[in-house]
Parts: structure tokens; C-alpha cells; sequence
């Protein structure tokens, strides 16, 4: 199989799993593997396309990004404030990404590790889900920072692939207080800092991979993922509000039981 099929199938498998609390970074090592698409370059690719997700993210919500940077707001998630928010939110993902970097992607990037991911997760879907009290609950208008910085310490759970970074900080969220639709739309608006900062040091400690040879297939991954994105984050935003998050939690078992299976 050419490296442009591995690259448009794996950016489709990171534009539709990035933002469904189902791990992307799992899926990511998972048809890598299937594929025989691993190395150096194959993790830094994984890195890089994520980029195309997150810019999905921009895209789609472009109009509240842009609020944020255009007036000042002294509570919740708007204007200046909103942006503190964030940046509240992301730091403990960020330090603790950090300190662990080298032995995440040593020790952690194998499927027996994600198998593990996937079923903790699946159980903490379920736990919050039949757990959850019905009752008036916060929108992101009242959002402070208490309750962002309680979100960046669920935040660095996902650092553990498989666990996903969507489910951990919609999960944490909810748990913190916030309705399911807005810690939904939360998580997206965390993810394209943690994510950019990120990718951005990654491509920096392995830019020597990025050969102009790579560079086709790398760009092929990056649009596939940004288009695939922008299907799922439409997609999940509708279903999550009607349907909860169950199902994620069930397909999530049975993958693990596969991946089990297989290995």
C-alpha cells in the first residue's frame, strides 16, 4: 500500500475521531499497526495531522475564536476572560506533557496500552452517565476558573492513549457541573491550544523528518483530517445533545475486546 493511501486513510481516522470521545491518538497506533505504518516518521505524521483537526475546530466555530479576541468580558466564556479560561485550562496538560513526553511515546504507543485506555475510559462514560443527577446545571456563562483549571487536571488523563482528550475533559466537565452540550463545545474550544502548542513542539524535535519527500503524504493526511473533522464535529455536536454518550462507552469495550483478542 503507498504512503498516499496509509496517509488519506489515517486522516480520515483522525478527522473522525479527534473530537468523538472515543481516542483519536488510540485509533491513531491501532491502524498504524494494521497498516505496518510505524517509526519515527509515522508518529511524527500522527502529530502533524492533528494540526488539520484542529484547524477544523477554528473553522467551524470561527465567529466565538473571534469574540475572544475582540472584547473584554469579566465572566465566563467570552471576550478577554475566555481566553483566560483556556489558557487556565491548558497549563497542567501542558506541564505534565512535558515531563512525560519521552516516556509517553516510548513506553505508551502500543496497543495493549490503548486496550486499557479504551476500557477505563468506557467505564468512566458509563459511571458519569447512569450517575448523573438531573437538575439546573451551568452553561459556559458560568464557567470560572475554578472549574477550568478543574478541567485541565481531567485533561492530562488523556495523556494515556486510548483515554481520549475529548472524553476526559467533556467527562471532567460534566462532573465539575457543566451540562453535557457545553462541556461538549468546551472540549473542542481546549483542544486547539493543548493541540497547537503540541504539535508544534513535536515538529520541532523531529523536524529532520520532514523531508520533501514526506511532504505529499503529510499534506494529503492534514486536508483529509481537516475535512473529516469538520463532518464529526457536526455530526457529534447534534448527537451528543440528544443521545448522550453511551454508545461511545459500549464501542469503546468492544474494541478493547478486539484489540485483547488480537494481541
Amino acid at each position: 500500500m503507498s504512503e498516499h493511501v496509509i496517509a488519506f486513510i489515517m486522516g480520515i481516522v483522525e478527522g473522525l475521531t479527534e473530537f468523538l470521545p472515543v481516542s483519536s491518538t488510540g485509533h491513531l497506533i491501532l491502524v498504524g499497526h494494521l497498516l505496518g505504518f510505524d517509526g519515527d516518521t509515522a508518529k511524527v505524521f500522527d502529530v502533524f495531522i492533528q494540526l488539520g483537526a484542529i484547524l477544523a475546530v477554528v473553522a467551524y466555530y470561527f465567529r466565538t475564536f473571534a469574540e475572544l479576541f475582540s472584547a473584554p468580558s469579566q465572566k465566563g466564556f467570552s471576550g478577554y476572560h475566555g481566553l483566560v479560561l483556556l489558557a487556565i485550562t491548558t497549563l497542567p496538560a501542558l506541564i505534565v506533557g512535558k515531563l512525560s513526553h519521552q516516556f509517553i511515546k516510548a513506553r505508551l504507543f502500543s496497543p495493549d496500552t490503548v486496550a486499557i485506555g479504551l476500557a477505563i475510559g468506557a467505564l468512566w462514560i458509563l459511571a458519569v452517565e447512569f450517575t448523573r443527577k438531573d437538575g439546573p446545571r451551568k452553561d459556559l456563562s458560568g464557567l470560572t476558573w475554578k472549574t477550568a483549571l478543574g478541567i485541565g487536571l481531567f485533561q492530562c488523563i488523556a495523556l494515556w492513549p486510548g483515554m481520549s482528550r475529548s472524553a476526559s475533559t467533556i467527562l471532567g466537565a460534566m462532573m465539575l457541573g457543566l451540562d453535557r452540550a457545553s462541556a461538549t463545545r468546551y472540549s473542542f474550544f481546549a483542544a486547539v491550544p493543548i493541540m497547537i502548542l503540541a504539535v508544534a513542539y513535536d515538529l520541532l524535535q523531529n523536524a529532520s523528518l520532514l523531508t520533501a519527500g514526506a511532504i505529499p503524504w503529510f499534506l494529503i493526511g492534514f486536508v483529509v483530517s481537516f475535512l473529516a473533522a469538520l463532518a464529526a464535529i457536526r455530526f457529534f455536536i447534534h448527537f451528543v445533545t440528544r443521545h448522550g454518550l453511551g454508545v461511545f462507552a459500549w464501542y469503546r469495550l468492544l474494541l478493547a475486546a478486539a484489540v485483547w483478542y488480537w494481541i
